[in-house]
């Protein structure tokens, strides 16, 4: 099934489940996403708070992402989130196994197949070089390499610990050349995408950076000018 194509190098915001991004406050965060998406002429994904996914989707013209997957079928049960559910909502793919949301590798396998079967990209969160290796080989569309101890604290990892990028972008590229591959953790500026960019990266995952700032769309526009 055909696929929604990005445009790499790509910033990709999780909203999570800040109250600043949800119900209102997450469609307008949303939305200056798009607005400064197309001003910049940059390519910005966003992904809402689960309850607020069809809304947001219908409501802006970049690609949206679920934040989480379960891997199971459509059937009874209760409270889980399939991947179909998903693709009926109109959203372009999902991310997969967030420090916050962790799976098993069997779980992260069933849902990277079955996602690329109904036509869903799918990026695969790691914490090292060697996750990102072993992910790759089940071809994700993008791995997002994020060390835990970074996230949340403003210290980029495209700054504090450049080698765990450039050498995940190298392990990925020898088993998938054509994967994606993301740098996440404590990116906050531009300056930061940009070293991200320099190490080999297609683009950043990011999430209270914006989602918490004061000037959202300040913080976007810099962070764009790291794309350029």
């Amino acid at each position: 099934m055909k696929m929604i194509k990005l445009e790499t190098p790509i910033i990709v915001l999780n909203e999570k489940t800040y109250n600043e991004s949800a119900g209102a406050q997450g469609l307008r965060l949303a939305q200056i996403c798009a607005r400064v998406a197309a001003e910049q002429e940059v390519s910005i994904v966003i992904c809402p708070q689960q309850v607020e996914l069809a809304r947001i989707v219908a409501a802006v013209s970049i690609p949206c992402f679920a934040q989480h997957v379960d891997a199971i079928e459509p059937g009874s049960h209760t409270g889980f989130v399939t991947l179909e559910s998903v693709k009926q909502t109109g959203a372009a793919g999902t991310l997969v196994n967030h420090s916050e949301h962790r799976l098993t590798i069997a779980d992260i396998a069933f849902i990277v197949s079955r996602a690329t079967s109904i036509g869903l990209l799918t990026i695969v969160c790691t914490n090292s070089i060697a996750v990102s290796a072993a992910i790759a080989e089940l071809k994700p569309y993008a791995v997002a390499i994020e060390p835990p101890e970074l996230i949340g604290t403003g210290r980029s990892v495209s700054k504090v610990d450049p080698a765990i990028v450039e050498d995940t972008v190298k392990a990925v590229r020898r088993i998938d050349e054509r994967c994606v591959v993301l740098c996440g953790a404590g990116v906050t500026s531009g300056a930061d995408v940009r070293a991200a960019i320099e190490l080999g990266a297609d683009g950043v995952l990011l999430a209270s950076g914006v989602v918490k700032a004061e000037d959202p769309r300040a913080v976007l526009i810099d962070l764009a000018s790291g794309l350029k």
